[in-house]
């Protein structure tokens, strides 16, 4: 007993922790000369920075570049929807001062842009299955209340598992149920988590708003996350911009990725789904947005003069030499896999913020982005010494455009995953239909040598 009593008292957590970690490192890591030596393709990118094809969409192209004789050649970005111009789609519903991101959730699961009638069934269909099921909020958000807005839509969407009468059946009409049920109350899940988190963790006062059913995803996310439950049509109209230009982007983004090979098992859609929530929430995906704000506030808080393009070029080169920002050596909102010369995204949500930006307090840091995305490309190859094309991203602006439209910083990513989950929904449906079954297994190359067991008295 005494022994057993000294030994506990020996107990030192955080020494032992850092003993495990130090095995860990010395046994688990991996020389990227193995990589090279068995040309294995790291993150399923080939040399020249491209993705490895892994398999085939009808959903959306995401297109920045051309091969020209095994050369890369940068090219304009264009991104479409089942081969439509997302440009031409949101600058369409712009033109006719209309809502469309119930229509691009239309066109993504369906193949085609709806009609009126098809369009007013589908809104119809969506307004239906917003009302989560009785004692959701208390039992899965309210009980187990997290700082993290994504943490908990992941859990509720597992948790939406246990309400579902047929959760696991993979026939379309039910997958499809399903995928509308969660593109319907994935809003309304957001905004009571954040709730939750204000009263839980910010001490602050909750508020619960029913949603209308007349109207659109983006107004009912803006009645019921603001207390007064008021908007403008114009902030109303930026939002739903936003759902759309995040509905989709390609099957080998990180995120739909994970939907596809965790729907390739055979398993649910809320596990799916679930899977590209969590991996939408690193910041070198998803998350990146909310990382561009906490760049950018590194920025006001150390550059004196906004307007001073030597004060923030200086402060971009300590960015990329890892002296200022988060220490990770990474200009957030700038650079992209694919897109070399513009991300189409970012040139929209630019220009349809800049207006909202000038009438705003928020002029100046407005300016101040576009500042940065100017400024990047020639520090980036002073820093780097290399010339390559680098663009702004969606994420520059994003954070911006929701810090416009008074939305929490909290909710910058959330955000993008209610609108995601259209087209991690599209993909599910797709890798059904389509993929005759196969389950996703791709293979890793065992670089340990081979050894023999030693028993534990003679190691």
């Amino acid at each position: 007993m005494e022994d057993a009593k000294n030994t506990m008292e020996q107990f030192d957590p955080d020494k032992d922790i850092s003993f495990l970690c130090e095995q860990s490192r010395k046994y688990n890591y991996i020389s990227p000369e193995d990589f090279a030596k068995y040309n294995v393709k790291r993150g399923l990118r080939n040399q020249d920075g491209t993705g490895v094809q892994v398999g085939i969409t009808k959903i959306c192209s995401v297109h920045g570049y051309i091969v020209d004789e095994g050369d890369k050649v940068p090219v304009p970005g264009r991104l479409t929807y089942r081969g439509i111009s997302v440009d031409d789609i949101v600058r369409g519903c712009m033109a006719e001062d209309r809502f469309g991101f119930e229509e691009v959730a239309w066109l993504l699961l369906y193949g085609q842009l709806p009609t009126e009638h098809q369009l007013e069934i589908f809104n119809r269909t969506i307004a239906h299955q917003r009302e989560l099921p009785d004692g959701f909020i208390d039992d899965i958000i309210m009980k187990v209340p997290s700082q993290s807005i994504m943490i908990t839509l992941a859990r509720s969407v597992l948790g939406l598992y246990a309400y579902d009468p047929n959760p696991d059946d993979m026939a379309l009409e039910n997958t499809m149920l399903q995928s509308i049920s969660l593109i319907a109350k994935l809003p309304l899940i957001m905004v009571a988590a954040y709730q939750v988190k204000r009263r839980t963790f910010d001490r602050k006062s909750m508020h619960f708003h029913q949603p209308r059913s007349n109207l659109t995803i983006a107004e009912n996310i803006l009645r019921t996350l603001r207390s007064h439950k008021q908007f403008t049509h114009q902030e109303a109209m930026l939002l739903d911009m936003c759902l759309m230009l995040h509905a989709e982007h390609g099957g080998g983004n990180n995120s739909t990725f994970a939907a596809r090979v965790l729907t390739s098992s055979g398993t649910d859609t809320y596990s799916a789904i679930s899977a590209g929530i969590g991996s939408l929430k690193g910041p070198r995906h998803g998350g990146a947005n909310a990382k561009v704000r906490e760049m950018m506030a590194h920025l006001q808080q150390e550059v004196s003069d906004w307007e001073n393009d030597d004060e923030v070029s200086s402060f971009l080169e300590r960015v990329l030499k890892k002296e200022a920002g988060d220490g990770s050596g990474l200009i957030y909102g700038m650079g992209h896999a694919v897109y070399t010369l513009s991300d189409p995204r970012a040139i929209i949500l630019r220009d349809c913020a800049r207006q909202l930006a000038l009438e705003s307090e928020h002029a100046k840091e407005f300016a101040l982005y576009e500042s940065v995305e100017r400024l990047t490309p020639a520090v980036f190859a002073s820093v780097k010494g290399i010339s390559d094309p680098v663009c702004a991203n969606v994420d520059l602006y994003s954070g911006m455009v929701y810090k416009l439209l008074k939305i929490p910083e909290e909710l910058v990513t959330p955000m993008f995953a209610v609108s995601r989950t259209v087209g991690w929904c599209a993909h599910r449906i797709e890798e059904i239909l389509t993929t005759g079954g196969k389950i996703i297994r791709p293979a890793y190359k065992t670089v340990t040598p081979r050894s023999s067991y030693v028993p534990l008295r003679e190691r």
